[in-house]
């Protein structure tokens, strides 16, 4: 067997244009494309039936896929609560540099997960968000040695 493309992952959302612009403009994905998915795809996929998808392009390669479903939407008060649930937990992005992102992500809608926020693990810094929309979203650097400003490990 030979995977012929890069990967992807779909995100089901309740807001569509809100998280193009979270996952776009803080960490750096491009729209590729967005098109109606039919009733007969949707449906066998689970996702309730005719679907709008945005394709992001992450810049290492891959792809994130944003799912708005029409027939059936998300309920808005329905709350991402990934540990302890079977399946998709969160989506994880490799940095050369975290800082930058980090100090977007509150005015992005996105608030932290853990104090300190960026913590060490492995020979890594890593932080914990949730998107917008409750998902979590992992940020990985090789940069233990180096803590960056306000930071505390």
């Amino acid at each position: 067997m030979v995977m012929t493309l890069p990967f992807e992952v779909g995100v089901v959302v309740r807001d569509l244009e809100l998280m193009e612009r979270f996952y776009c403009g803080v960490l750096g994905c491009r729209a590729e494309r967005r098109s109606g998915v039919p009733e007969s795809v949707g449906g066998p996929a689970g996702l309730g039936g005719e679907l709008v998808v945005a394709w992001l392009r992450v810049p290492c390669g891959g792809c994130v896929k944003l799912i708005l479903p029409r027939s059936a939407p998300v309920a808005a008060g329905a709350a991402a609560s990934p540990a302890g649930r079977l399946g998709l937990s969160y989506l994880t992005f490799h940095l050369d540099d975290m800082d930058p992102v980090v100090a977007e992500l509150p005015a992005a809608g996105a608030r932290p997960l853990s104090d300190p926020v960026v913590v060490r693990a492995r020979g890594r810094r890593i932080s914990f968000w949730a998107d917008p929309e409750g998902n979590v979203v992992e940020l990985v650097d090789a940069r233990a040695d180096d803590p960056g400003p306000g930071h505390s490990n």
